[in-house]
């Protein structure tokens, strides 16, 4: 049986590919090698095909995915059908490439349900760091564990803050055409 999540880390050449990918990603740049060396033990790397599901929206989150290759589209789900199907409507928020991190949010959460889904767009290479592992950290290196916190609270302030000023922009938006219908 072929285990769901590897520990690719026997060989030498692949964990420190691991290893450079973590100390690229933002949430985990201000650690250390040593650290990086701890956290490179504990991620789980996974491959998915193209068109599996990491996640579904609605799903509870489990951790914070790193994409080390591939491509992965994340979509949220209208449950209203469209007039012309009774299809759900699908709309895609961003197409992820190496490099990228998403579902950092079920790391703060308690029971964070998935608030859209992630598809693998092609063969992908993603590297799992999970809530247990965060708590793990913070047990056994609380220096660490705080460095990986800050760095994950701004994350999340910066992605809130892109997300307020998209919505500010939507609002101007739905102004102008009340205007222009002569609401």
């Amino acid at each position: 049986m072929i285990a769901m999540w590897d520990n690719l880390f026997r060989n030498k050449d692949a964990a420190a590919e691991v290893r450079e990918i973590l100390k690229g990603t933002y949430i985990f740049q201000d650690l250390n090698q040593k650290e990086l060396k701890l956290l490179e033990g504990m991620v789980h790397v996974r491959i998915y095909k193209v068109g599996e599901p990491i996640f579904r929206q609605g799903e509870i989150g489990v951790g914070v995915y790193v994409l080390k290759a591939g491509g992965v589209e994340i979509s949220i789900e209208n449950p209203e059908p469209n007039a012309n199907s009774e299809e759900p409507q699908i709309t895609v928020v961003t197409q992820l490439r190496a490099g990228d991190f998403f579902g950092e949010l079920s790391l703060v959460e308690d029971n964070s349900r998935r608030g859209a889904s992630a598809i693998a767009t092609e063969e992908s290479v993603l590297i799992g760091f999970f809530k247990p592992d965060l708590f793990e950290i913070i047990e056994r290196n609380p220096s660490m564990g705080s460095k990986v916190l800050l760095r994950l609270s701004e994350a999340l302030g910066r992605r809130l803050r892109v997300t307020t000023g998209k919505v500010r922009e939507l609002n101007k938006e739905i102004k102008n055409l009340k205007v222009t219908d002569g609401q």
